[in-house]
């Protein structure tokens, strides 16, 4: 006869008091480490606070000059520059990025070779080529026929404009091209299925279909293109940086004229950041979610 040693079982009573967790007290757990990093946080807010607050800074030239009108043209610049040569980005970005996804190898070719140049060039030196144009081509037109002056034609708006549009179009090209390859290959096959030329089929089906992929780095772009506008300002374009310089260079309140163009700076950019959010979500409408959100 086999017997086993088992544990004795204790009486129910006994039980429900082993089993009971009513008499353990909680103790909640400490992130030591969050602590630290939100006190260091708070510590260095309140000395740049500080610093600004004690610091040699005229906060009365600051209210004086937001609103000045030379101030305020500087804005107005900033902005019809940065819609101008986002606009030619864009056009330059999708014209690019079509010829590169070309059969035709000197289309393609030739769309990496714009994308290489001006993407390997800083934005700043590309700026100083245009404007000193004329060093190259004296002139410009139809020789005999009608020509102008280099040096009349390349104004400092002019030569933002070019200097910062087909630059930002090499960029621009290379999201478009990833938003165009991120439509499935069926839908370049059913649209060929039926007849559709190429154009047609990416301006009909697969353009709007790839806006999801483009739209929210294109936004970034934007943004990134109201701040690029500043640089304009070595080629004399009265953007509201250099306006901003211009009063500084006469009155010596430089800290007060920088934060002036850093206050108009940021409303600019939160401005477009709340339409570009606006946007996002409206192509984000048929994958199921909302930008942001999921």
């Amino acid at each position: 006869m086999l017997t086993t040693n088992a544990p004795a079982t204790p009486a129910s009573g006994n039980l429900s008091e082993l089993t009971s967790i009513s008499h353990l007290q909680h103790v909640p757990r400490r992130y030591w480490g969050r602590y630290l990093a939100t006190a260091l946080i708070i510590v260095g807010l309140l000395f740049i606070a500080n610093a600004f607050a004690r610091g040699q800074i005229e906060w009365s030239y600051v209210g004086q000059f937001l609103a000045a009108p030379v101030i305020l043209e500087g804005l107005f610049n900033t902005l019809v520059m940065s819609i101008l040569a986002m606009a030619l980005g864009v056009v330059l970005g999708v014209v690019t990025a079509v010829m590169r996804l070309s059969v035709n190898p000197v289309l393609s070719w030739v769309a990496r070779g714009y994308t290489w140049l001006f993407r390997g060039m800083p934005a700043i030196l590309q700026l100083l080529l245009w404007f000193n144009l004329a060093l190259v081509f004296p002139t410009i037109g139809i020789p005999g026929l009608w020509e102008w002056k280099t040096v009349d034609v390349m104004t400092p708006f002019l030569a933002a404009l070019l200097g910062l549009g087909i630059n930002q179009g090499a960029y621009t090209s290379e999201v478009v091209r990833a938003g165009l390859l991120s439509v499935d290959v069926g839908q370049y096959e059913a649209a060929k299925a039926i007849g559709m030329p190429r154009l047609q089929a990416l301006n009909r089906i697969i353009l709007p279909q790839a806006m999801r992929v483009i739209v929210p780095p294109i936004g970034n772009e934007f943004v990134g293109m109201i701040k690029l506008t500043s640089l304009a300002s070595v080629i004399q374009f009265a953007e509201i940086l250099h306006n901003a310089q211009n009063i500084y260079y006469a009155n010596n309140r430089v800290i007060e004229l920088l934060i002036v163009a850093s206050i108009w700076y940021l409303v600019a950019v939160t401005i477009l950041s709340i339409i570009q959010s606006r946007i996002e979500a409206f192509y984000a409408r048929g994958a199921g979610r909302t930008s942001g959100r999921q």
